[in-house]
């Protein structure tokens, strides 16, 4: 599912909802909803949001920590895995939609990152704009070779700080 980062894109006015991540969000992709992604009751299926979010930590981790596409067979190498996810549904999408999966690092530890996604919807024919999903989640720096959790190099911190425009740790 390809999407397509935006930065310079306005984050997506949404009504006031307690439950939504408030603060910046740097890194912004936009989805477009297809048929396949809805279920038999008309909206997108619940599995589908993390594969959005996926898409969207993929990127976020390859143009801002690695510079460069992740490798697949990581035999041997260096990746991040995921170790813990929490998604938390606000409002159905629907097919013909075109949502905003905003991205962001928020902290840094020894050996992991923490994550969050927002997703939202802009006004549409189909529907008033609205905060979708939020998405908090735990991602490890794993060695494949060694099949053990390794530490985020002092060069990774530098550049998710740089990016983010905070320390996060």
């Amino acid at each position: 599912m390809p999407t397509l980062r935006v930065p310079e894109l306005e984050r997506v006015t949404v009504p006031a909802d307690a439950r939504d991540l408030p603060g910046p969000f740097r890194d912004r992709r936009m989805v477009e909803v297809r048929f396949a992604d809805t279920d038999a009751m008309g909206h997108v299926n619940n599995a589908k949001y993390l594969t959005y979010v996926e898409t969207a930590r993929t990127k976020y981790i390859e143009e801002v920590i690695l510079g460069e596409p992740m490798r697949l067979g990581v035999y041997g190498e260096l990746s991040f895995i995921v170790a813990d996810v929490r998604l938390a549904y606000r409002s159905p999408a629907h097919y013909g939609e075109t949502l905003t999966v905003e991205t962001r690092t928020s902290r840094v530890g020894r050996t992991s990152l923490g994550m969050d996604h927002r997703i939202t919807a802009p006004d549409s024919a189909l529907a008033k704009a609205r905060l979708i999903a939020t998405c908090e989640s735990v991602l490890v720096r794993y060695d494949y070779g060694s099949e053990a959790p390794v530490r985020i190099s002092e060069a990774d911190i530098e550049r998710i700080e740089a990016f983010e425009g905070r320390s996060l740790r």
